[in-house]
């Protein structure tokens, strides 16, 4: 790629992943979680190796792989905490601790803090998409490599 492509993706590219943060955290309050803000994050990713043509070895889908297993293992123990209530039950919620603001009655600011256990599982979400996404993204430049050196 032309120096202007590497640079532009250089520049773009932790702002990119801070967006995708902020989807993700922000996801029990706005429009987004952790599909949107993992596909945002992915496509940072995507767009920072296509730009430094980043090799296929130096993309290992063991980590990835290892990385998306321990999402959905973090999602569905999160899912499953809360088994003394029901399946997903929010035990965070109003609890006083990490996301377990009490929620007032009544028009709210929308506090980030007041999720309960919504933005772990939105963070389990992200890292699975983004890690699915990379997958993706590597075995595309493996497919592009194989086809130029043919």
């Amino acid at each position: 790629m032309s120096k202007i492509v590497r640079t532009i993706a250089d520049l773009f590219f932790p702002f990119v992943i801070v967006f995708g943060l902020y989807i993700v955290f922000h996801g029990h309050l706005t429009p987004g979680g952790g599909f949107q803000g993992g596909a945002v994050m992915a496509s940072g990713f995507a767009m920072y190796a296509i730009s430094r043509r980043i090799e296929h070895k130096a993309l290992s889908k063991n980590i990835f792989s290892i990385i998306e297993s321990l999402s959905l293992l973090m999602f569905a123990g999160f899912a499953a905490a809360g088994l003394m209530r029901s399946f997903f039950y929010n035990f965070l919620a109003n609890s006083g601790l990490l996301f377990g603001e009490t929620v007032l009655f009544g028009s709210n600011a929308g506090v980030l803090n007041t999720g309960g256990v919504i933005p772990f599982m939105n963070i389990a979400v992200a890292m699975e998409v983004a890690s699915a996404f990379a997958i993706v993204v590597s075995c595309f430049i493996l497919i592009s490599i194989y086809k130029v050196d043919k």
